[in-house]
């Protein structure tokens, strides 16, 4: 792995060009298209009749949630908990349908206000959460949330949270967001920030892709706020990169395995989820252990790895192993950084949003496209498209 400058990465973005609210219609936004070089604008509902022959897209399903809860102390004094990833149970869908205990992973605001002491939930009275302090990291707080009522905690999170809208869209969060910063395809709890390449499809573009013929496939990562943290030091191969729960099913998988296809990947997140499936797929081959049939694919795995399997015996390599196992799906945990340089396995083709700079978003279509994406960039500044979660996005064809 050569060493990469992220100031390499970056570029002026004035702030007015940072979408704060989105369209009133999803796929009236912009997209522009790159195409070996060339550079096309278009709408977004116009997406299904710009897509090559014999293309397969890959959504990601998972759900936001509204995860900061307001929360305080005797004295007054307010803290605001964002729950990030779930501690105890660990695993996504039992500690959401618990009842009257867990703990999460959590970021704490106001937190020199809470030395010691149980917090209670603020407003919701009927619901009875209270929050205690379990463990503090350097990254984050082990929280233990218990209540007596008969709710699930994600029907409390449903109720009582806010939804986690990004910092850098520097204004709170309102009701509207509740719908608006959720794809019209979500279905899994788990995400602390939306997968937004996917905020701009309607049913109406669904019901193009289908007259279409083209099939559509649903992966699950759970976006962690990991995904807004700035590369911290000018040589990437120094950041720490952020690990995100991802699920597969067998069918999703299988279908992979037709070479015959274009695989197109709606965002970022899913790029990382599919690119994950091939070096779980060398790890099986390889006979590497893991515990419980949970797979992790470390951060520089892709570029320590001898990856000379083909990309259909990797696949094919986990449906084996989903078979002697008899498992209906591939679960884990994925660090993987994907920067100019790596070799995509799996991914043809990428639609995406426009991205902070230098952030690992970026290198993550720089190693796609290059420095063409500077090219790209410019021509998005220069002609008015919205930037970052709400704003309008990119289709790459190589």
């Amino acid at each position: 792995m050569k060493d990469i400058d992220i100031n390499k990465y970056n570029y002026e973005l004035p702030a007015e060009r940072i979408a704060k609210y989105p369209l009133k219609k999803r796929d009236a936004s912009k997209l522009l298209v790159y195409n070996k070089g060339a550079i096309e604008d278009h709408i977004f509902s116009e997406l299904p009749e710009l897509l090559p022959r014999h293309t397969r897209m890959f959504f990601n399903n998972t759900k936001v949630l509204y995860a900061r809860l307001p929360f305080e102390k005797i004295t007054g004094a307010q803290i605001e908990i964002f729950c990030l990833e779930p501690h105890d149970p660990a695993d996504y869908s039992m500690n959401l349908t618990t009842r009257k205990r867990c703990q999460w992973k959590c970021l704490v605001g106001n937190l020199k206000k809470w030395k010691s002491g149980v917090l209670k939930l603020k407003g919701y009275d009927k619901i009875g959460l209270e929050a205690s302090m379990i463990e503090k990291t350097p990254e984050y707080v082990v929280v233990e949330f218990t209540w007596k009522t008969d709710f699930s905690f994600a029907e409390i999170l449903e109720e009582a949270g806010n939804v986690p809208i990004p910092p850098y869209l520097n204004r709170a969060a309102e009701e509207e967001d509740k719908s608006t910063y959720q794809t019209t395809y979500s279905k899994i709890d788990g995400s602390v920030a939306a997968p937004t390449a996917g905020l701009h499809f309607t049913p109406e573009v669904f019901q193009q892709l289908k007259a279409q013929h083209i099939p559509l496939h649903e992966v699950t990562l759970h976006v962690s706020a990991g995904t807004f943290r700035p590369v911290d030091h000018d040589n990437v191969r120094r950041h720490q990169m952020h690990e995100e729960y991802i699920h597969v099913d067998r069918a999703t998988i299988a279908s992979l395995v037709d070479n015959k296809h274009n695989v197109l990947a709606v965002g970022t997140t899913t790029v990382r989820t599919l690119e994950s499936l091939y070096w779980i797929g060398v790890q099986i081959l390889n006979n590497k252990p893991n515990q419980e049939h949970f797979f992790n694919v470390e951060q520089w795995e892709p570029y320590k790895e001898v990856g000379s399997s083909t990309t259909q015996e990797a696949l094919k390599a986990i449906l084996e192993y989903m078979d002697r196992f008899r498992l209906d799906y591939i679960t884990g945990n994925t660090r993987i950084i994907i920067v100019p340089g790596y070799e995509h396995r799996v991914v043809d083709l990428l639609l995406t949003n426009f991205h902070q700079p230098k952030s690992t978003l970026l290198l993550l279509l720089a190693s796609f496209i290059g420095d063409e994406w500077q090219k790209m960039y410019q021509h998005a500044l220069n002609n008015n498209y919205r930037f970052l979660s709400y704003g309008d996005s990119c289709l790459i064809k190589l």
